[in-house]
């Protein structure tokens, strides 16, 4: 069983820079694949990121590409968004995630079959 534990986040004006972590435990080991969503109050839960080690590859949603980074530590056993550039409509509680493969649709919600809690990101304009 996967267990993903977030941290990080808080909050920032516009323009600014905020990291939020997870780190992974359990049985998916370092070749999954790993992806951050977020969901802000009355909508829809969407990726932001996610990335493929088996594969050398990430992914990002067209809204934060350029802004975003996400990385992944196997030694740390942590996967990592680096977040530049925030714009208020980046507000989410941000989620990570995990799924045995990234298949063709790695930044789809339902991919993925293991959760953690999230955190809150807050940007200000």
């Amino acid at each position: 069983q996967v267990q993903l534990v977030e941290s990080g986040g808080g909050s920032v004006q516009a323009g600014g820079s905020l990291k939020v972590s997870c780190v992974v435990s359990g049985i998916i080991g370092s070749m999954g694949c790993m992806g951050w969503f977020r969901q802000a109050p009355g909508k829809e839960r969407e990726g932001v990121a996610a990335i493929w080690p088996y594969a050398a590859s990430t992914y990002y949603a067209a809204s934060v590409k350029g802004r975003f980074t996400i990385s992944q530590d196997n030694a740390k056993n942590t996967v990592d968004l680096r977040m530049n550039m925030l714009k208020p409509e980046d507000t989410a509680k941000y989620y990570c995630a995990a799924a045995r493969v990234c298949g063709n649709s790695p930044l789809r919600p339902d991919n993925y079959n293991s959760w953690g809690q999230g955190t809150q990101v807050t940007v200000s304009s």
